[in-house]
C-alpha cells in the first residue's frame, strides 16, 4: 500500500472499530443490567439502524458539496467517541435508546463519507486487495476486541469498558485527522 491516505484511512477505521468492537455482543447483557428487556433491546438497536440508515442517505447527498468529506468523517468519529463515552451516565433502557440515536447519527456522519474517501484513495490495480483489507481488518480488529471487552467487563466493570472504548475511539479520530493535513 503505497497511498498515504488509503493507509491513513485503514488503519484509522481499524482502530474505530477496534473501540466499537469492545462492546460487541455484551450489549445485550448491559442493556439487561439497566432493567431492559428483549423489546428495549430491539428498540434501542432498530433506532440506532433507522437513525443510521436515514441519516446515511442525507449525509450521502451532502457529501457531495456542501462541506469537505474528511470534515464531515472526523465530526462523525468525535461524535462516535462521545456518545460512547456517554454510556457511562445510562440508567434506564430510554437512556440507552438516546445514546443508540446519538451513535446512529455518529456512524451515518462517519461511514459513508470514510468510504467516499477510501474509494477515491485506493490503489486501482488492487481494488479487490484494498477492499478486501477494508473488511477483512476491521473484521478482525472486531472479533480481538469482542475478547478484550469481555475480559474487561468480567474482571472490571461496564464503566471501565466504556472508557476504554471512549478513549481508543478518540485516538482513532486524531489518527485519521491527519487527513487533513495530507497534501493533495
Amino acid at each position: 500500500m503505497k497511498n498515504k491516505t488509503e493507509h491513513l484511512l485503514l488503519w484509522g477505521s481499524n482502530l474505530w472499530y477496534f473501540g466499537g468492537g469492545l462492546f460487541g455482543p455484551l450489549f445485550a447483557v448491559y442493556a439487561e443490567k439497566i432493567g431492559g428487556n428483549i423489546l428495549d433491546i430491539s428498540w434501542a438497536w432498530a433506532l440506532y439502524l433507522f437513525v443510521t440508515g436515514v441519516v446515511q442517505i442525507l449525509v450521502g447527498k451532502i457529501s457531495d458539496g456542501v462541506m469537505r468529506k474528511e470534515r464531515l468523517m472526523l465530526v462523525g468519529y468525535a461524535l462516535n467517541a462521545l456518545f460512547t463515552f456517554s454510556y457511562l451516565f445510562v440508567k434506564t433502557p430510554f437512556h440507552l435508546s438516546l445514546v443508540q440515536i446519538g451513535l446512529g447519527f455518529a456512524t451515518a456522519l462517519a461511514t459513508p463519507t470514510w468510504e467516499a474517501l477510501y474509494a477515491i484513495h485506493q490503489s486501482k490495480k488492487t481494488s479487490g486487495m484494498t477492499w478486501g483489507l477494508a473488511g477483512g481488518e476491521s473484521s478482525i480488529a472486531c472479533a480481538v476486541a469482542i475478547l478484550i471487552g469481555g475480559y474487561l467487563v468480567q474482571r472490571y466493570s461496564f464503566s471501565v469498558l466504556f472508557v476504554v472504548m471512549g478513549i481508543i475511539q478518540t485516538i482513532a479520530m486524531i489518527y485519521q485527522a491527519r487527513i487533513l493535513f495530507i497534501k493533495k
